[in-house]
């Protein structure tokens, strides 16, 4: 059933990206792919598209942790970014965004918990919030987390929602969407297929 569904929404997205001159919002979880059960979700597909040259795109890989919610999408001809709310944290505490490059000057490389993607830090404010950003660089792009933290802990929620987002490789999602649709639809029209 899910597979039946799966092919209208990336169309729809296709559709909507193909029209949208400015934004496009969304209140469409951008969940990356649950494998056989259908291609990622036409959030995903949006992102994708707001950003051609991104070799990868975040998706939310599992539920979100108890307490933090999906806000919206807002995608545009030049990236796009989601916000994750939380009870403890407020609104908006978790920005994603997805862009063609950043400027991570001031930052710190560390460690990457992500194949194939570099990881900065920043953090801009610890006290009485906890702020700053976490950026993924990879080629064609880059992955953004904003954080803006008001609850008592600080490396926590940060970690938890952190770990429910992933990064889905443009080229796996490129062939989900060519299955999903039969071969009929392209990830990125008048590109490949």
């Amino acid at each position: 059933m899910r597979r039946a569904l799966a092919a209208p929404a990336v169309a729809l997205a296709l559709t909507l990206a193909g029209c949208a001159s400015e934004t496009t919002a969304t209140s469409q979880l951008p969940t990356c792919s649950d494998g056989d059960d259908g291609a990622a979700t036409n959030g995903v597909v949006l992102m994708a598209q707001s950003v051609p040259t991104a070799t990868w795109v975040p998706c939310l890989k599992t539920a979100l942790p108890l307490g933090w919610d999906f806000h919206h999408l807002d995608a545009r001809d030049d990236g796009s970014r989601f916000w994750l709310n939380s009870d403890r944290d407020g609104q908006q505490a978790i920005e994603v965004r997805l862009e063609a490059s950043c400027d991570t000057e001031g930052s710190t490389e560390i460690p990457t918990d992500r194949e194939g993607l570099k990881r900065f830090e920043r953090v801009t404010l610890t006290t009485p919030r906890f702020e700053g950003e976490r950026y993924y660089v990879f080629e064609g792009g880059c992955i953004t987390f904003v954080f803006r933290l008001v609850g008592d802990s600080r490396g926590e929620p940060l970690a938890l929602a952190t770990q429910s987002i992933g990064a889905i490789s443009r080229a796996e999602l490129l062939g989900q969407v060519r299955d999903e649709s039969g071969g009929r639809l392209s990830l990125d029209p008048g590109g490949e297929g």
